[in-house]
């Protein structure tokens, strides 16, 4: 019996260097073929994923949910331009108008004292204490019924009237603004005994006689006054309400537009043009209101008694002279409550009057 021999087989393989180098390089394509698909098939992956856990799993539908956020997300970016778009309009555009001059507003009036108004500091913490007290306007008094012009008046009929003048009109409006005050500027008009003097043509005459008339006999203290029929009078006015409007004001309060109380027959008023003395006081406050129309709002304060009663002073009722703002000056000795005020501010706008304000002579107060 024949004898067989165990053979050992070793299996192993042979490779050259150069079979070697292909292997690792076909490895390493492999690999990048495999990261490259990968790559590519994840976003598509995720989505399948994403999707079938929120639509199987929590039962959600993506598509409504995707709509809304893109419209959100449009949203968001139109908001987001739109601030930006009007900043850019706005920073290339001009800056918007500001309110019209003399522009009546709603508020309560204030008084500013004279005697604050001459320094600064003082005149900043009366400013500072009106607008506490919830003041809108603040009349202050540039132009007295003695005749004072209060601060150096440039115009020419003023020369005699600036003695002692004191007070700056533009610092004065300047604070007043500052502290949102509305300035007011009080001038009395033909009660002026100081500018009768200085230009005589101004004046009214004596009959007959070559000096002035006076309200009352020279040794009681009797004073000339302004002629409402001078048209050189009516343009003195003008120009102190022009000049002041230049510093700021556009506010003036009108005091003293009438006649003397005290009537003779030796009054000289020169040519009268066949007015009374009502046509005559709306003459010329038209012509007042028509030189600073869209300018300055002025206002003229007549008394309660010359409003409801009328007086030779006004030549009957002051409802007929055409005032449109007006400021009613109750007497000390009268009240009035505001049933009586709102009674009388329905009457007066029935005669044309827009605007009414009620100066309390006995508490010092407009209300």
């Amino acid at each position: 019996m024949a004898k067989y021999k165990k053979v050992k087989r070793y299996h192993r393989s042979f490779y050259s260097p150069g079979m070697w180098v292909k292997k690792a390089v076909g490895i390493i394509v492999l690999v990048a073929v495999v990261l490259v698909v990968g790559w590519l098939a994840a976003p598509h992956v995720l989505d399948w994923a994403t999707h079938t856990w929120y639509t199987v799993v929590r039962n959600r539908d993506l598509s409504a949910s995707s709509e809304t956020t893109a419209s959100s997300a449009a949203a968001s970016s139109e908001a987001t331009a739109e601030p930006a778009a009007s900043s850019e309009v706005r920073a290339d555009s001009e800056p918007e108008p500001a309110a019209p001059a003399g522009v009546i507003i709603e508020g309560s009036w204030g008084v500013l004292d004279t005697a604050a108004a001459k320094d600064e500091a003082s005149l900043r913490a009366a400013a500072r204490q009106l607008a506490q007290q919830g003041a809108a306007y603040a009349v202050v008094t540039l132009k007295d019924s003695a005749g004072n012009i209060l601060y150096p008046s440039q115009v020419a009929a003023a020369a005699g009237s600036i003695e002692g003048a004191s007070l700056d009109p533009a610092l004065i409006a300047s604070v007043l603004k500052e502290n949102g005050l509305v300035p007011v500027a009080k001038l009395a008009a033909f009660r002026d005994p100081i500018a009768a003097r200085t230009d005589r043509n101004m004046a009214i005459g004596y009959t007959g006689q070559a000096y002035l008339w006076l309200d009352n006999k020279a040794s009681a203290g009797g004073s000339p006054w302004l002629n409402p029929y001078s048209d050189e009078a009516v343009r003195f006015i003008g120009d102190l309400i022009g000049e002041v409007q230049s510093m700021g004001f556009d506010h003036v309060l009108l005091e003293n537009v009438q006649f003397p109380s005290a009537q003779n027959g030796k009054q000289d008023f020169g040519s009268t043009g066949g007015r009374d003395r009502s046509a005559q006081l709306a003459a010329d406050i038209a012509a007042w209101d028509a030189r600073f129309e869209g300018s300055v709002t002025l206002w003229y304060g007549y008394s309660l008694g010359q409003m409801t009663e009328g007086a030779s002073t006004v030549g009957g009722s002051a409802t007929a002279l055409g005032v449109r703002n007006l400021v009613v000056e109750v007497p000390a000795k009268q009240t009035m409550d505001d049933t009586a005020r709102s009674e009388l501010r329905n009457t007066l706008s029935a005669s044309g009057v827009e605007h009414a304000v009620f100066w309390d002579d006995a508490a010092g107060i407009f209300r």
